[in-house]
């Protein structure tokens, strides 16, 4: 006899048409409701997820917290979804998934005794492909989603096995129709009761009022009875995820395999509120690096500053809640977003400058005459060499000249530049210099002042930006790149106007429900001005402004003396409605492949002009088959945007997207209504680099300087002090390229330090990781695109142990 699992839920937005406080009163009328349930029906059993929720709980109404726990340890209140909240599945970083599981299940396991097993997102808008990976290190071995739904994704069952591309694998299952039931529930049941699998007798149906909370009612308690009466052909029953699950693995049925992700469900989402999704990439990144410069601090100096971490991570996992992350909420939720983003930014910054000024003052650093002391900390796994900017001179220091000379701790002079300070007053000057600083390490740099002109670089005022190694051309009618040409190895990268920004047309709705592709072009912006700004020792720069009706875009491109990369720093002030803003990049090639990066991997698509989420890069490479066959590619990283789309030849970054915010169809909007709220208007700032390469994407090295756009090195100013500190030290090394560091962070329980790495480039291979303080050393094996994660102790005796996202021994 065929089988339906009754599951009790009640799907909660904390944000969405409301803001937060409202949801925090919802989340306590709910469990209230859904204990009352329990205490009538012995039979019923209720499913919840979030542990943000819990806490809620815990905080707010003791007396309701300690009901929860009874009806957890008895069974019949089920954890699902074993992270802070429900968030969108395609934006967070890797390392936020690994956060959502670290804090979430060692809390459900610290107040319940349990921790979930079933990963639960069944509202989130598209699930990427890395995702069976990271639900099995976050302890759970089944996931349960509804979108895409079937007119969107076509599976081969609503059964079957999801699998990533390092191997991992889980059992999932897509909800049939809905997660929630608001009209008649008998109606849903008949409707589910047609959508069992070929060869799969047992089917789950989620049941309860939902969205604002809710729950089951008694009368869809009364209506399930009803029907286990009146049925003779399916039985059903009150259950759990958990429990459908394991009846599954028990009859062994022969499920599907689906390898890749879960897309797409309103495309939109990836690009609408553009703000809030810069202020996560920025969160993310200053807390990761603030992690990792507090190890480094307690390992150099004794002193490691951890204050109030963990509660930042708190405020930017709720906030990647799916209705906030996506922008698809409304605008005053986005001023509690703002505000608690900035929270997480100032507890990493203030972590950050405690840990670095804790070595650098400790660092021995003679006085010199006219000589500023800079320290360069590095946050990677890997040396990096990096063009710092340091502003001098005013009150703070007498390092004033009219030009001056950078020498690195072996007193080698270091190329360097002065340019525009920020500060536009009289005797404030700005240099921009290399630096060289080792793995996850510190270099000291003297910046001498010296009473002569920097002697300029008689370069041609062309629009052109040129080293030794490409030369790049601009076009003054479109403001665009016309040639990137690689002189060593005589290739032309462009296939005309590269880097041009189009606006298109976009009437969808906030989420853009039914539309994969923004395609229809109205515009470009047009330039008003193409100027060389810079022309030095270190880099030369253009800057071109262009308009689009009310609009206006400012970009600067440049180009340092020892790299092929072209990096922009932009800044629009957009002011149009129902348009969106995409920046185009056509690369000159007649075979190609497109790739975009997802958390903790990459994923392949069809360059079919489709919207797809990408991470820090995307990359288009192929073959150039008139030049000899050779293989070559580009590669654009971004600092802040999450969707793009490839069609043929060329790649496309969309930089943001003006719905109504919170606009959802089938409601019509007023065209004689004029006091809609539009997303991303105003001034928003972004940054991305051209990486011309050889070979394929996935070789070049993307994902190491993506790290270093997103989190670059820091500079501290130092004075004059006597110190114990050598010039120049590295914490960390790891043996091969493709082998990335992720995090590196204290331990939560024990005393020592997490370390977490993952392959990047798709080979299986064998990796050496030395932690030198310590004077710990790891060898791991590691399959294509593997996590790993590693606890290590700071006793001598104890050596390094694998372990999960919860910091427990796998």
């Amino acid at each position: 006899m065929k089988k339906m699992y009754m599951i009790g839920n009640a799907h909660l937005d904390p944000v969405w048409l409301w803001p937060w406080q409202e949801g925090f009163q919802e989340n306590k009328a709910t469990c209230k409701s859904a204990l009352e349930r329990l205490g009538e029906y012995e039979d019923v059993i209720f499913t919840s997820s979030s542990a943000q929720f819990y806490e809620w709980i815990e905080k707010n109404d003791p007396e309701m917290f300690s009901e929860i726990e009874k009806r957890i340890r008895e069974g019949r209140w089920v954890i699902c979804g074993g992270w802070w909240v429900q968030p969108d599945c395609n934006i967070p970083c890797g390392e936020s998934f690994a956060r959502h599981a670290l804090i979430a299940q060692n809390y459900f396991m610290e107040k319940f005794g349990v921790t979930a097993k079933t990963g639960y997102n069944v509202d989130s808008f598209g699930h990427q492909g890395m995702m069976p990976q990271i639900l099995q290190l976050s302890g759970m071995e089944n996931y349960v989603f509804m979108r895409p739904g079937p007119h969107e994704k076509g599976l081969p069952a609503r059964n079957f096995i999801w699998e990533s591309d390092d191997g991992s694998r889980v059992h999932a299952f897509r909800l049939p129709f809905s997660y929630c039931t608001f009209g008649r529930l008998e109606d849903h049941m008949r409707a589910c009761r047609e959508e069992f699998d070929a060869g799969v007798d047992e089917l789950m149906c989620f049941y309860g009022v939902g969205n604002h909370g809710g729950g089951p009612t008694i009368e869809n308690i009364e209506t399930v009875k009803k029907l286990q009466r009146e049925w003779d052909d399916v039985e059903i029953i009150f259950a759990d995820p958990d429990f459908y699950f394991e009846k599954l693995k028990e009859r062994e049925y022969d499920l599907p395999v689906v390898h890749g992700d879960l897309q797409h469900h309103s495309s939109g989402c990836y690009s609408a509120e553009s703000q809030v999704k810069r202020y996560n990439r920025k969160a993310e990144n200053a807390l990761l690096r603030a992690e990792k410069f507090s190890v480094l601090s307690e390992l150099v100096s004794g002193h490691g500053y951890t204050e109030g971490l963990t509660e930042g991570w708190k405020r930017v996992l709720f906030n990647q809640f799916h209705d906030i992350l996506a922008g698809s909420s409304i605008q005053k939720a986005y001023e509690d977003t703002r505000n608690e983003l900035g929270e997480a930014l100032s507890i990493a910054a203030r972590n950050e400058n405690n840990s670095l000024q804790a070595v650098s003052f400790h660092i021995g650093i003679d006085q010199e005459e006219n000589m500023l002391p800079a320290v360069v900390f590095n946050p990677h796994g890997w040396d990096v060499e990096e063009y710092v900017e340091v502003e001098t001179g005013m009150f703070g220091n007498s390092c004033r000249g009219e030009s001056y000379i950078v020498k690195d701790s072996s007193g080698n002079v270091v190329p360097s530049q002065k340019i525009s300070s920020d500060a536009k007053v009289n005797g404030r000057n700005r240099i921009v210099f290399k630096a060289g600083v080792p793995s996850l390490g510190y270099a000291v740099f003297r910046i001498y002042a010296v009473n002569q002109e920097q002697e300029a670089e008689h370069t041609s005022q062309a629009l052109v930006l040129e080293n030794a190694l490409v030369r790049v051309q601009f076009e003054e009618k479109t403001g665009a790149v016309i040639s990137i040409w690689d002189k060593e190895n005589k290739i032309e990268y462009c296939d005309g106007a590269f880097g041009r920004v189009v606006v298109v047309k976009d009437n969808s709705d906030t989420w853009s429900h039914g539309v994969t592709r923004f395609h229809e072009t109205e515009g470009y912006f047009e330039p008003k001005s193409v100027k060389k700004t810079e022309d030095g020792p270190v880099r030369s720069s253009i800057r071109v402004i262009s308009k689009y009706k009310s609009s206006t875009l400012v970009q600067i491109y440049t180009l340092y003396k020892e790299d092929k990369s072209v990096r922009v720093s932009a800044k629009i002030n957009w002011q149009e409605k129902f348009r969106c803003v995409k920046i185009q990049f056509p690369v000159a090639l007649d075979q190609y492949r497109g790739i975009y990066e997802i958390p903790f991997g990459c994923i392949e698509k069809a360059c079919n002009g489709e919207e797809e989420p990408v991470q820090r890069w995307m990359d288009l490479s192929g073959m150039q088959e008139a030049n000899n066959k050779i293989i070559c590619g580009i590669g654009i990283l971004n600092d802040c945007k999450y969707s793009a789309c490839m069609e043929g030849n060329c790649m496309e970054l969309t930089v943001l997207r003006s719905p109504v915010y919170a606009h959802h169809n089938p409601y019509i909007l007023d065209e004689e209504e004029d006091d809609y709220q539009f997303t991303d208007q105003g001034i928003q700032n972004f940054s991305y680099t051209i990486v011309p390469h050889l070979g394929s994407g996935r070789e070049a090295h993307l994902v190491q300087r993506a790290e270093e756009l997103n989190q670059p090195c820091v500079t501290v100013i130092e004075t004059y002090h006597k110190g114990e500190y050598p010039q120049k030290a590295e914490l960390l090394t790891v043996s091969r390229n493709n082998v990335v560091l992720s995090a590196l962070k204290k331990a939560e329980k024990q005393d020592g330090y997490i370390l977490r790495l993952y392959e990047t480039e798709g080979k299986e291979c064998q990796a050496d990781i030395c932690i030198h303080f310590l004077e710990k050393n790891i060898r791991a094996e590691f399959k294509p695109f593997e996590i790993k994660t590693f606890f290590v102790s700071r006793s001598v005796d104890s050596e390094p142990a694998e372990v999960n996202f919860m910091e427990w021994e796998k």
